[in-house]
């Protein structure tokens, strides 16, 4: 025990006194918060307004498309997460400016002209159009009848659907307004109701901010996932560097191979709960200073910084890094270089990464069969058993369960890393096959 406690003590001293670390600790918070906030700004200055012909063979949809009201329609109905995009010019975003033209019957032969702005390269600027709307003359009274888009981009979505929605919208006026309905009455029947979402916990308590708690829900899962890789690899270095060196010949010269092993795993796991710590400090002093603005608009940030989620996330932490720290030290006891010990681990790695993709689906529903089996799953419980704790209430049942198989999961994965690592260590030329592998644990 005394020689495993030097390696740990060895390993967390050695990387925490690393200028890289403490530089890293202090700036990554910032460095991720920049990598969230920068391309929301890089898109809003990107997106800009779209110039669309609005070609209206009803002729009596002008009003709509007037500048001001077109505008207006979109900040009243547009998605908040639209909004926050398109950027703002005074208070209301900048989306579509239209360009209303009455044409006859035949739309299609008078968007001829408005299709050769479309696609002309040589034309000013001021004179291009990045999309032309027709609206068919007998869409008031043919069931059948369809407004058609076009545009230079196919992936011209956001555009597509606020001038669709705004057509559709003055049409379903305009034929309630020929039945005989009164424009007020019109106004007050179509008037769009808002939704506030609110969860109920099991205890009946009520929780606002749906949105946030998907971005919470992102932030820890980052959290989790982050230190696990970061210190997995370190620890897949340490072990192909000393074995490249020679230097494991004398380690092990004085102490077994699974104290070697247990002390790397165990000094890097208290490394990355020192970073994470430090993080979430961090965190609660800002969201500190922030509570009592959020508090006064109605948000109450305790109820998605709860104290309770600490115990959690160490639990879930330490359980995750342990797996994936197995995964790692056996790529690097079996493997000569860098290079063939990423190329081991990795199919291993992509199977575990796996809650990590299937992140959003997870988020918006933590309680779906989807989430609930893979939350009982070891290799995929630290990440999707947190997840689903954090946003939701899973049976306190499936959360004991999950950590009881994972802890059973990760007692057979260290027994097999120490085995492979007791010959693997001391192994060198020709990367191992899986059936050499199987005899290593069985001589071992």
């Amino acid at each position: 025990m005394r020689k495993l406690f030097a390696v740990f003590k060895r390993e967390y001293l050695q990387t925490v006194r690393k200028k890289s670390f403490i530089i890293l600790t202090i700036l990554l918070p910032f460095l991720m918060a920049a990598l969230m906030v920068i391309p929301s700004l890089l898109v809003a200055k990107s997106f800009g307004e779209k110039r669309i012909a609005v070609l209206d063979g009803t002729g009596k949809l002008r009003d709509a498309f007037e500048p001001n009201q077109l505008t207006a329609a979109i900040t009243q109905d547009a998605p908040k997460e639209l909004r926050k995009i398109v950027g703002r010019r005074g208070d209301r975003p900048t989306l579509v400016r239209a360009e209303y033209a009455a044409v006859g019957l035949d739309t299609r032969a008078a968007a001829a002209p408005y299709l050769a702005r479309l696609t002309g390269e040589k034309l000013p600027e001021d004179r291009k159009l990045d999309g032309v709307l027709l609206i068919p003359s007998d869409v008031l009274t043919n069931v059948g009848a369809k407004l058609t888009y076009y545009s230079r981009s196919s992936t011209d979505l956001i555009s597509q659907q606020e001038i669709a929605r705004v057509a559709t919208d003055a049409l379903t006026r305009l034929r309630l307004s020929e039945r005989g309905i009164e424009p007020a009455v019109i106004e007050d029947v179509l008037r769009r109701t808002p939704v506030e979402a609110i969860q109920v916990s099991r205890t009946g308590e009520e929780k606002k901010g749906g949105e946030l708690n998907f971005l919470v829900g992102f932030v820890f899962a980052a959290l989790l996932f982050i230190p696990m890789l970061i210190y997995g690899v370190e620890i897949m270095r340490g072990i192909v560097q000393e074995k490249t060196d020679r230097i494991v010949e004398i380690l092990i010269s004085s102490m077994s191979p699974i104290q070697l092993l247990g002390g790397k795993v165990l000094g890097l796991a208290a490394v990355g709960l020192t970073q994470v710590s430090v993080w979430m400090f961090m965190g609660g002093t800002v969201a500190g200073l922030a509570g009592g603005m959020a508090a006064a608009s109605g948000l109450h940030l305790g109820q998605f910084l709860r104290l309770s989620i600490v115990p959690y996330f160490i639990i879930f932490y330490l359980l995750g890094y342990l797996i994936y720290v197995c995964v790692y030290a056996v790529g690097g006891a079996i493997s000569n270089s860098e290079k063939e010990a990423q190329q081991a681990t990795m199919p291993a790695m992509l199977i575990i990464m796996l809650p990590w993709f299937l992140l959003a689906p997870i988020l918006m529903n933590p309680d779906s069969r989807m989430a609930t089996v893979l939350s009982m799953i070891p290799l995929f419980t630290p990440i999707t058993m947190f997840v689903r704790v954090l946003v939701s209430e899973p049976p306190f049942w499936q959360v004991g369960v999950s950590i009881v198989l994972t802890i059973a999961t990760i007692f057979l994965l260290f027994w097999a890393a120490a085995k492979i690592f007791r010959v693997g260590i001391l192994s060198y030329g020709k990367r191992p096959t899986i059936p050499e592998l199987w005899r290593w644990m069985k001589v071992a």
